[in-house]
Formats: structure tokens, C-alpha cells, sequence
């Protein structure tokens, strides 16, 4: 009773990261299905759990950090590491994996009753699915979305996340020291490189391997622009507007490219060979 009571607590104090989570998971099953949406999100969940576990007592990988337990008693805890922080990782890999997707799953020209829209015809194939390509996209883009997250996190005092960690010696990155990037690359290429293969051994998904699947990768992608725009929000909001401005320049060249292949002017539609077999 104590954990349900305290889990309900968690949602209505964070219910920004539990619609988010939401949104995912939608998504991912209509993209997925339900086994590899859970493997996905529990493969992910746990690497990040246990990294931050590791690195709050080692400074391995993310570096030196402590949570403050302010809000013990008030959200759940995993030991020390708040429940609401270790799951963000599963759902901003996925949205980050979604992008890597659309920008670089093969397409096919849209059937006649689709002239009218100049949306691609994103194709779903395994190998392009799981390439190496999509892999190292959706390592960079996990980074990229936490250089805009941490730093605004880290000054959680100021909005309604409250100060819930610090860093002992501030880094260059508007407090945030590299080390934590590095760490968030370390949880993304772990919880990839489980899931890859095991993706590859279940049985072929609902979707046929003609099947167009853009709106499903879509919805994945408003998820991670969705995240964005939040935490640029707040950043402008708490009155950081170099922080901010930085946030913005360095999501711009990414949206730039997914703008032009929405629009179909890419070349990146060719980015992956997919084979016959």
C-alpha cells in the first residue's frame, strides 16, 4: 500500500513525465507491438536505473552527482535514484529512435489517393530497422535531447521540478559537466546494442514488409519535439535566455533535415539499402 500510495503520489507530482510516458507507449505499440515495447522500455529502464545507481556512488558513467532526497516521502524512490528520473530514459530513447527512423528508413512513392500530401511512405524492413545507421542516429539524438534537458533540470529550483540533484564540482556546459553527456550516450549504446538483437530474433512484426508505417513514426517524433519544446519553454520561462537560444541553434540543423524530408526534398530516403533477404 505504501508504494501505491507513494506511485500515485509520484504521478500527481510529475504528471508532465507520466503523459509522456503515455504518449510512448502508444506509440511504440502501434509501431512495436507490445512485446518489443516492452523490452524496449524495461531494457532501457533498468540500464538507466542501474548507471545511476552506479554513477551516484562510482561517478561512473555520468560522472559525480548526488540527488538531494527533497522529495522523499512525496514521489518514489528506487534506493536513491527518484523513480520519475530512471524512466525518462525509456521514453526519450524511444522518441529519439523515432527520429532516427524518419530520417533514415527507406521510403516508396505514395499511392494515388495520397497525391495530395507530401508525406513520405516510410517503409518499416528489419535491417533498416535495427542498422547501424539508426543505431548511432538515435544515440546522438538521446544526447542532444538531454544538452537541452539537464541544464534546465539542474536549476529545478526555479520551476516546479524543485532541486532534486547537484553536481559537486559544476561543469562547462551551463553547469553540466561532459561527463554526463557521456553517460547518457554510455545508457543509450547499452540498452541499443540488448534490444537490437533480440528485436532481430522475435517473430516478424504486424506490419507487412510493404506496409507504410509514417503516422506511427510520426507520433514518436512529435514525442521528442513534444520534450523539446517543454523544457525550451521553461528554459526561456525561468529567465535563461542564452540557455535557451543554445537549445534552439542546436536542434536547428536536425529539423532542418526532417522539415525537408517531410517535405520530400531529402536525399536521405536513400540513406539505407535495404536488401531483398
Amino acid at each position: 500500500m505504501d508504494f501505491l500510495l507513494l506511485f500515485i503520489k509520484t504521478v500527481v507530482l510529475r504528471p508532465y513525465v507520466f503523459l509522456f510516458l503515455a504518449v510512448s507507449l502508444f506509440s511504440a505499440r502501434r509501431l512495436l507491438g507490445w512485446r518489443r515495447t516492452g523490452l524496449f522500455f524495461v531494457i532501457t529502464w533498468v540500464t538507466a536505473f542501474l548507471c545511476e545507481f552506479s554513477s551516484t556512488r562510482t561517478g561512473i558513467p555520468f560522472g559525480w552527482y548526488h540527488y538531494t532526497g527533497a522529495t522523499v516521502g512525496r514521489e518514489l524512490y528506487l534506493t536513491n535514484v527518484p523513480f520519475m528520473d530512471s524512466i525518462s530514459f525509456s521514453f526519450l530513447l524511444y522518441a529519439s529512435y523515432c527520429l532516427a527512423l524518419f530520417l533514415l528508413m527507406p521510403t516508396r512513392p505514395p499511392r494515388r489517393s495520397d497525391q495530395g500530401f507530401h508525406w513520405p511512405n516510410l517503409l518499416l524492413p528489419l535491417d533498416a530497422r535495427t542498422s547501424w545507421p539508426v543505431f548511432g542516429l538515435s544515440v546522438l539524438f538521446f544526447v542532444l535531447i538531454d544538452m537541452v534537458i539537464d541544464p534546465v533540470a539542474l536549476r529545478g529550483d526555479r520551476w516546479f521540478l524543485g532541486r532534486i540533484y547537484y553536481y559537486p564540482e559544476p561543469g562547462v556546459h551551463f553547469g553540466v559537466p561532459i561527463a554526463n553527456y557521456i553517460g547518457w550516450a554510455v545508457v543509450g549504446t547499452i540498452a541499443l546494442s540488448i534490444y537490437f538483437p533480440l528485436d532481430r530474433r522475435l517473430p516478424p512484426l504486424e506490419h507487412g514488409r510493404d506496409q507504410a508505417v509514417t503516422a506511427e513514426v510520426l507520433l514518436g517524433c512529435g514525442l521528442y519535439y513534444g520534450v523539446l519544446i517543454f523544457n525550451l519553454a521553461v528554459t526561456f520561462w525561468i529567465g535563461e535566455p542564452l540557455l535557451g537560444l543554445t537549445g534552439l541553434l542546436m536542434s536547428l540543423p536536425f529539423t532542418a533535415l526532417c522539415l525537408l524530408r517531410l517535405l520530400k526534398r531529402s536525399p536521405a530516403s536513400h540513406a539505407i539499402t535495404v536488401s531483398d533477404n
